[in-house]
C-alpha cells in the first residue's frame, strides 16, 4: 500500500490490485456499451477479499451529474451494509477521480483508492489536483492512494471511446 506522503506512482501493483481493477475495467466496458464515459469502479471491503459493490459511470442514461463510478459502488455498499461509513475498504476505479468523488470518498472513510489512468484536467489525487497530498489540510480523513495500475489498459479504453465519439460527432441526449 502506498502512503499518501510517497509519491503514488512507484509503488507496485500486486496481483490482488491487477484482479480487482480487471473487474473495474469490465465495469468500464459496460459503460462504453451503453454510451457513458467508460470508467468503471469497484469497492473491496477491509478483508481485501469481498466485492462490496460494482458500479460504472451513469450521468446520461441516469440524468445524474454526480452518477460516477465511484459514486455508485458508495451509494450500493453503503445501502448494502446499512451505514455510509466503509471503513477499511478499497475503491479500485480506472480513472484517477474527481474533486466530487474524492469529497465522498473522504467522507465515507475508505481507507485506500487504486486507479488506473491519470486525468490531467480533473484529476484530484496527483494530476490538477493534489487533495490528499501532506500540505493539504482540507479534510479530517485522509485515505493511502496508488496511480497507474493496469494504467495503459484503463487510458486505451477511455482514448478508444472519445475516438469513436469524435467519429460519430456528438450525442443526443433527447
Amino acid at each position: 500500500m502506498t502512503d499518501v506522503s510517497q509519491d503514488p506512482v512507484a509503488g507496485q501493483a500486486d496481483a490482488a490490485d491487477e484482479h480487482f481493477m480487471r473487474l473495474a475495467l469490465a465495469e468500464a466496458g459496460q459503460a462504453a456499451a451503453a454510451g457513458e464515459v467508460p470508467v468503471g469502479a469497484v469497492l473491496v471491503a477491509a478483508d481485501g477479499k469481498t466485492v462490496l459493490a460494482q458500479a460504472h459511470n451513469c450521468p446520461i442514461s441516469g440524468r445524474d451529474p454526480t452518477a460516477h463510478a465511484e459514486i455508485g459502488v458508495l451509494r450500493h455498499a453503503a445501502a448494502t451494509l446499512g451505514n455510509y461509513r466503509l471503513d477499511g475498504s478499497t475503491l479500485y476505479v480506472t480513472l484517477e477521480p474527481c474533486t466530487m468523488c474524492v469529497g465522498a470518498l473522504v467522507h465515507a472513510r475508505v481507507a485506500r483508492v487504486v486507479y488506473g489512468a491519470h486525468e490531467p484536467k480533473a484529476g484530484s489525487l496527483h494530476s490538477a489536483r493534489r487533495l490528499m497530498a501532506p500540505e493539504a489540510g482540507y479534510f479530517n480523513h485522509r485515505f493511502a492512494w496508488q496511480g497507474g495500475v493496469l494504467e495503459a489498459e484503463s487510458a486505451a479504453l477511455l482514448q478508444g471511446f472519445f475516438r469513436a465519439r469524435r467519429g460519430r460527432g456528438p450525442v443526443d441526449l433527447a
